[in-house]
């Protein structure tokens, strides 16, 4: 695979040509501010909807601006990813719309409906290992053997700055926003949502939020170093990563300002919170960032926060069972 050195970082000016390259495609998604939930948290609560995306996740931006870009050699090839679901319903939402067969291998277990919406697309779907680790290990093994181009989850420049046109669009609506949460997994969302809104302005507060169970990112920008973690434990798939990246995290490292933890209970209380305070269904990595503006409520006390909802892809079993829960005392 390509060494991770011979990628540029992306900057500021690749997330406006993305926006660009984007709008043909997506609809801008709604920032809505939510009066309930801020006198119940102490400060002025925003909600990003990327669950209104039409794979449902935030990352069908990064898909289409990347898979816009690949040359035609690249394309006839096709291509293949790993993906523990929501960047794989975004290959394969991009692959489509331009014409490229897409390959994406998910660990055993994965998200049944992500997996069906994948197939759906066109995706040809390959379950292999315990993890997104394993499935990611061998989906570079075949990339090597069949010449497929390869689609690294997070070491990808042009995923990172479509991913970061969500920032210019919260700032252009709310420009007197002081905090952004966004979740992280591989940390491509963090990365380019810290680029746009340091590059706007600098006293804007980015506060990555990471599963307790799946920690690697935070360890790793805690210790300087990448951390890779034995196994991962958590209900949010879209969080479920036990590698940190070298590219989002050099990122990271450099421009967002603290990494935070939240518990399943964390997460799966926020869920049942959205529902009923927002109407909106959130998967666990989009419950993420509610999950933590509760749980530091004190910190954020009186400013206005932007919470990234950054996907509503949990199946319907996983919700039943999540509201038959009694709520957090």
């Amino acid at each position: 695979m390509r060494d991770v050195l011979m990628y540029e970082r992306p900057t500021f000016q690749d997330v406006l040509r993305a926006r660009r390259r984007l709008a043909p495609y997506l609809l801008r998604t709604p920032l809505h501010h939510y009066p309930t939930l801020s006198r119940m948290l102490g400060f002025e609560v925003y909600i990003k909807h990327e669950n209104h995306q039409p794979t449902g996740s935030f990352k069908v931006r990064g898909g289409i601006n990347l898979i816009s870009q690949l040359s035609e050699e690249e394309k006839r090839r096709g291509v293949i990813t790993a993906s523990t679901g929501n960047h794989g319903q975004s290959v394969a939402y991009a692959s489509r719309l331009f014409g490229v067969q897409a390959t994406v291998l998910v660990p055993e277990g994965a998200n049944p409906d992500k997996v069906e919406s994948m197939r759906a697309l066109g995706a040809r779907v390959i379950h292999h290992g315990r993890d997104f680790e394993e499935a990611r290990l061998y989906a570079e093994e075949l990339a090597e053997k069949h010449g497929y181009r390869y689609i690294h989850a997070a070491n990808e420049p042009m995923l990172i700055a479509g991913v970061g046109t969500m920032g210019l669009e919260i700032i252009e609506d709310l420009p007197e926003v002081e905090t952004i949460l966004v979740p992280i997994g591989g940390g491509s969302e963090a990365a380019g949502i810290s680029i746009v809104a340091k590059t706007l302005n600098p006293e804007i507060e980015v506060i990555g939020v990471q599963a307790e169970g799946a920690p690697a990112v935070y360890l790793s920008w805690k210790e300087g170093r990448i951390v890779e973690t034995s196994s991962v434990k958590t209900i949010a798939d879209g969080l479920a990563t036990r590698r940190a990246f070298e590219l989002p995290l050099g990122i990271i490292r450099d421009l967002i300002d603290d990494i935070v933890l939240v518990t399943d209970d964390e997460i799966r209380s926020a869920i049942r919170l959205l529902l009923s305070k927002t109407h909106n269904v959130a998967e666990g990595a989009g419950a993420a960032t509610t999950a933590a503006a509760v749980k530091f409520k004190e910190r954020l006390k009186g400013r206005k926060v932007a919470l990234i909802l950054s996907g509503g892809n949990i199946t319907l079993e996983e919700l039943r069972e999540i509201l038959r829960e009694e709520p957090q005392k």
